[in-house]
C-alpha cells in the first residue's frame, strides 16, 4: 500500500532563485554540498526535462544509501514542480516505489518548500522515510543560506 510523507518548509530566497537552484543541481548540489553529494551525473536527457535520467553518487558516511538513480517524471516550469522515480539504488531494497515531488512557491517576501515523498514499503518492518524527509529539510535550508550570501 502506497503512504505519503509531506513537509514545507519557509525559505527567504526568491522563489525563482530557489527554483533555478533545484533546476541546476546536478552541477550545484556537490559543489555546495560535499558532505552530502559526490556526483551528480545526467545518464540520459538534459537533467531537467521529463524522461532524464541522473545518477547519484552520495559522500561518505550518507547512511544508508552510495548511490540513486534517478528519473524525472514531471517537469512543470510554470507551477516550478518537479517529480522523479528512483529507479535504481540501495533505496529500492527498502521500498518497491520511491517517488518525491517538489514545488517552490512564492510567499510574501519569501518561499514555500513543498515537499513529498510517495513510498511503498517491501515489508512492514522497512522504517517510513523520515531520515529522507529530515535530510530534505536541512537541504533547503542550507541552500536558501546558501543563496543568500551568492
Amino acid at each position: 500500500m502506497a503512504k505519503k510523507l509531506e513537509i514545507e518548509v519557509e525559505v527567504s530566497s526568491p522563489a525563482n532563485k530557489f527554483w533555478e537552484s533545484i533546476r541546476d543541481s546536478t552541477d550545484l548540489f556537490p559543489k555546495i554540498f560535499p558532505q552530502q553529494y559526490q556526483s551528480i551525473q545526467v545518464i540520459e536527457g538534459d537533467g531537467k526535462s521529463v524522461g532524464s535520467i541522473r545518477a547519484l553518487h552520495y559522500a561518505e558516511g550518507i547512511p544508508f544509501v552510495k548511490f540513486a538513480k534517478e528519473k524525472i517524471e514531471v517537469a512543470d516550469e510554470a507551477n516550478k514542480l518537479v517529480s522523479y522515480s528512483v529507479i535504481d539504488g540501495e533505496i529500492l531494497i527498502y521500498y518497491k516505489r520511491f517517488r518525491p515531488t517538489l514545488q517552490v512557491l512564492s510567499k510574501g517576501d519569501g518561499t514555500v518548500v513543498k515537499w513529498s515523498v510517495e513510498y511503498e514499503k517491501l515489508n512492514e518492518e522497512v522504517p517510513d522515510p523520515e531520515l529522507i524527509q529530515a535530510m530534505a529539510t536541512q537541504t533547503f535550508k542550507e541552500l536558501d543560506a546558501y543563496l543568500l550570501k551568492n
